[in-house]
């Protein structure tokens, strides 16, 4: 898999808005970044036409954020330290065309 990282998550959201070809398959965000944070990029992601799966990871689990990530349509909500073969499971879920179900109660 090929990653890209970005210093903010407003830098991101410059990125897409100034690229609006660029083809974003999966966006892994930790709750708490510089800027914007990880729910405020999502966030911004709605409001777009882009459907892009997310990823939260997270080192201060608060069971509201948690909550309102999935509510808004995330992918998986993973608290550090998070087991890596999971998150490449969730990845390849999230990047698999044939939307292959998911689910986020039992693993997140």
């Amino acid at each position: 898999m090929d990653a890209d990282t970005f210093p903010s998550g407003r830098r991101f959201i410059e990125l897409l808005e100034a690229m609006p070809s660029l083809r974003v398959d999966c966006v892994v965000l930790d709750v708490q970044m510089p800027g914007l944070n990880g729910l405020q990029v999502q966030e911004q992601l709605a409001k777009t036409s882009r459907r892009i799966p997310v990823i939260f990871i997270t080192a201060h689990d608060d069971p509201a954020l948690r909550e309102q990530a999935l509510a808004a349509g995330a992918l998986a909500y993973l608290r550090k330290p998070f087991n890596d073969e999971l998150l490449i499971k969730i990845l390849n879920v999230a990047l698999d065309s044939d939307g292959l179900e998911y689910d986020r109660e039992k693993n997140c």
